[in-house]
C-alpha cells in the first residue's frame, strides 16, 4: 500500500489528531526511513538499515536555522502552532545531535513562540542512554511507543533491532516518575501467516500492568488511520478502543482516543 516520506527538515503545521496543528522536526534522511524498529503500521513505510552512514542529515544549525524562520513567519502571518513536534522519517532520537537540537528547539519556542508545546514522538529504545534520556524529560509531551507487552506480538508488531529488550524498555519507561505520555497503536489481521490481535484479552491484562507500574501522565491510544505497508492490517473501531480507554482510565490514568 501507499508509504510516504517527509522531503524536508521542517514540515507543516499539519493537523494531527493527537497534537493540533503540529509543525513537524524530521531530523533523518529526506531520502528514506531510518529506524531502529520495523513497525509494519508505520506511514513511512518500512525501513532498510537503521544505521545512519554517510547520509545527508540535517546539521544542528540548519535545524536551528530553519526552525527559527518558519517560526517566525508563523507570528508574521498568525498561523497557528500547537505543537513544534520531533517526528518524520523514522526515529528522532538517531540523530547523534538530538540532546543539542531539543535545546535550541526550546530555546527558539520560548523566545519567539512561546504558546507552543514541544512534543517528541519515539519509540523509546535509546532512553537507557543518559543525553536521551535527560532531553527526552525537557519535552512537554514526552509521547513513547508502547504497542505490546506480549514479546511475540511486539516482535511481529514493531519487529525491533536484535539488541532490543521489552523487559529493558519497561524498567527504562519507569524512570521517568511519570513524565511522560504512553502512545499504543492497536491493530489486528495477519502478518505472514500469523494472526495478529493486541485488543485481545491476554494482550490488555500484562499492558495494563505495565502502565500500572510506569504510570505515565496519560496514554494515547489510537489505531490505522493511513495506508500501511503492508496488507492484511486493520483498524480498531471506535467503540473497542473506547472500551480500552475505560479500563485504563478506571486505573486512575488520563487516556485519549483516536480512531
Amino acid at each position: 500500500m501507499a508509504t510516504f516520506l517527509f522531503s524536508t527538515t521542517i514540515f507543516g503545521p499539519v493537523f494531527s489528531r493527537r497534537l493540533g496543528m503540529s509543525l513537524g522536526i524530521n531530523l533523518l534522511p529526506n531520502t528514506r526511513k531510518v529506524c531502529n524498529f520495523n513497525c509494519i503500521y508505520c506511514e513511512c513505510g518500512l525501513s532498510g538499515p537503521y544505521a545512519l552512514s554517510n547520509e545527508k542529515i540535517p546539521e544542528r544549525e540548519t535545524v536551528r536555522k530553519l526552525l527559527e524562520e518558519r517560526l517566525r513567519k508563523a507570528v508574521d502571518t498568525g498561523k497557528r502552532i500547537d505543537t513544534i513536534t520531533f517526528a518524520g522519517n523514522g526515529e528522532p532520537t538517531l540523530h547523534p545531535r538530538f540532546h543539542e537540537i531539543i535545546d535550541d528547539v526550546i530555546k527558539l519556542r520560548s523566545e519567539i513562540y512561546p504558546e507552543a508545546k514541544i512534543a517528541v514522538l519515539s519509540n523509546a529504545t535509546l532512553i537507557n542512554d543518559k543525553d536521551i534520556f535527560h532531553s527526552l524529560q525537557k519535552a512537554d509531551m514526552n509521547i513513547l511507543k508502547l504497542d505490546s507487552l506480549v514479546e511475540e506480538t511486539q516482535k511481529i508488531i514493531n519487529c525491533p533491532a536484535s539488541n532490543f529488550s521489552l523487559k529493558k524498555l519497561v524498567e527504562g519507561l519507569k524512570l521517568f516518575n511519570g513524565n511522560l505520555i504512553i502512545q499504543t497503536m492497536f491493530i489486528r489481521g495477519v502478518y505472514n501467516g500469523v494472526k495478529i490481535d493486541n485488543t485481545s484479552p491476554d494482550e490488555i491484562k500484562p499492558w495494563l500492568a505495565a502502565l500500572m507500574d510506569i504510570r505515565p501522565q496519560s496514554v494515547m491510544i489510537y489505531t490505522i488511520a493511513r495506508d500501511t505497508p503492508v496488507h492484511g492490517l486493520a483498524k480498531i473501531s471506535g467503540a473497542e478502543l473506547e472500551d480500552i480507554a475505560r479500563m485504563v482510565r478506571e486505573k486512575g490514568i488520563e487516556t485519549i482516543v483516536s480512531g
